[in-house]
């Protein structure tokens, strides 16, 4: 083997060697890009703790829904929950600035204290806010010390003034949302990964992890849920050419606007009267005389029915058996 092979074989060596790991350290996001990045690592068994998309960068699944979380705390009401562990994932660690903020930019004693909460403009934190007197949440009836502390500000606030952490932010949300707030306590509203039992563990997610507090109206588009990037196509199994047979435009599937409402409105009375018409009732065989003098049966009408006053009338004519003698 010359010294060219050999450089060749320890570079793919080398490379096989190292893309697991560069691989297994690129964060990719679980619900939201940019505020719920997480770095995959291996856990029990040798699995993944996520498998990340390499098309979209988000969270495919996970190899344990409840790795690094803490208990969720308590809830602003008791019974809040249908019952069973709640736990989220902490969200503070991932905020870098927050250890500082409360300390060294916002100390409660510089700069001043805002002495109310009408918008201004600021001259920081724009990445985060472009134009803070334009605040694309709450359409202009709130503004940044509604939801953060005034003093605290690597805290929260509720309606009483006291501090909130990042950690709970449905403590805030439910403020204003309350809707919103009960159907995500009842697990209609949100998502929730973990134990299947309705008393087992479940990690919930929290409203900033899904929602960007200040981006909620994402201007012209108007709506409170960023829109995520598809995942690709699956795979056709093998020897399925096309998914034509899964597409609503063909094949038998019902048809859509007035004509196809009338379509279906058409078969549905169609559906109830052949439901509402009774059977056809076959008349019964009777006698028929014969030379041999066998009976068999011979359809006849019948005579008149007297009415039960004993005036002759016409009756009721129908079919009745009658046997030859």
């Amino acid at each position: 083997m010359n010294r060219y092979a050999f450089g060749s074989v320890v570079l793919a060596l080398s490379c096989l060697a190292a893309s697991p790991v560069l691989a297994e350290d690129k964060p990719c996001f679980e619900s939201r890009k940019g505020a719920s990045e997480l770095t995959p690592h291996k856990i029990q068994d040798g699995l993944p703790s996520v498998k990340c998309s390499p098309k979209t960068g988000a969270v495919l699944w996970w190899g344990d829904p409840l790795d690094g979380t803490v208990g969720m705390g308590e809830m602003p009401t008791p019974g809040d929950h249908s019952g069973g562990a709640a736990v989220v994932r902490p969200r503070e660690d991932n905020l870098s600035l927050i250890a500082v903020c409360g300390v060294a930019c916002h100390n409660g004693t510089f700069p001043p204290p805002p002495k109310d909460k009408n918008p201004r403009a600021l001259t920081m934190h724009q990445d985060i806010v472009p134009d803070a007197l334009d605040l694309q949440h709450g359409r202009g009836a709130i503004w940044c010390l509604d939801c953060h502390h005034p003093t605290t500000r690597n805290k929260l606030i509720d309606n009483f003034g006291k501090p909130i952490s990042f950690n709970e932010p449905q403590k805030l949300c439910g403020k204003c949302h309350g809707p919103i707030y009960r159907d995500w306590r009842d697990g209609i509203h949100g998502k929730r990964i973990g134990e299947w039992a309705s008393k087992g563990k479940k990690r919930w997610f929290v409203c900033t992890e899904c929602h960007n507090p200040h981006d909620v109206q994402q201007g012209a588009r108007n709506s409170g849920f960023a829109q995520i990037e598809p995942e690709q196509a699956p795979v056709l199994p093998k020897g399925l050419k096309s998914a034509d047979h899964e597409r609503h435009d063909n094949h038998g599937a019902s048809p859509s606007g007035e004509a196809g409402l009338l379509a279906r409105l058409m078969q549905w009375l169609q559906r109830i009267t052949n439901v509402a018409q009774p059977d056809p009732v076959l008349p019964a065989p009777r006698g028929h005389a014969t030379e041999a003098g066998r009976g068999a049966a011979r359809l006849s009408p019948a005579p008149a029915v007297a009415p039960r006053d004993g005036i002759r009338g016409a009756g009721i004519r129908d079919q009745a058996l009658v046997v030859d003698r």
